[in-house]
C-alpha cells in the first residue's frame, strides 16, 4: 500500500499559471513526496478531502501527511522543499518575508484567472516545451 505523500497540493487547474506550475512540481516529483489535486475537476469531492473547493480556488492549499492544512506561501515553501527547490524554499519560509509575500500572494490568486488570460497559454506552452 503506498504511502500518503508528504504535501498533497489542492490546485486551480483550470487557470494556466497554476496547471504550468504543477506540471513544474510534478518533474520534480521523482520521490513522490508531493500529491496533486485539481479542485475545479468534476470529480474533485471536497467532503472527501475535508477542504471546500470555495475556499482552495481562493488561495492555494496542501495537507501534509500529519494533516496539517496549508494556506498560501507555506504551501510553495513545503512544496519547493519537497521538489529539491532549497533555495526558493528558503526564500518562501523567511518569517521577515511574510507581510510581504502573503499579501502578494493573495493579490495573485485573485486576479490569477485575468493574469492568465493575458499570459498564461504561454507560459503553459512554454513549460510544456521545456519541461519534456
Amino acid at each position: 500500500m503506498p504511502s500518503a505523500p508528504e504535501l498533497t497540493l489542492y490546485y486551480d487547474g483550470q487557470c494556466p499559471l497554476c496547471v504550468a506550475e504543477i506540471e513544474f512540481l510534478q518533474t520534480r516529483n521523482a520521490e513522490e513526496k508531493l500529491g496533486f489535486v485539481d479542485v475545479a475537476h468534476s470529480s474533485f469531492d471536497a467532503n472527501a478531502h475535508a477542504i471546500s473547493c470555495e475556499l482552495a480556488m481562493a488561495q492555494i492549499h496542501g495537507r501534509t501527511a500529519r494533516g496539517e492544512v496549508l494556506v498560501g506561501v507555506p504551501v510553495f515553501a513545503m512544496a519547493y522543499q519537497l521538489a529539491q527547490l532549497p533555495l526558493l524554499a528558503w526564500i518562501l519560509s523567511r518569517p521577515w518575508l511574510q507581510p510581504l509575500l502573503q499579501p502578494a500572494y493573495v493579490w495573485f490568486a485573485k486576479h490569477r484567472q485575468a493574469i492568465s488570460r493575458r499570459i498564461g497559454p504561454s507560459v503553459l506552452k512554454l513549460s510544456k516545451r521545456f519541461l519534456r
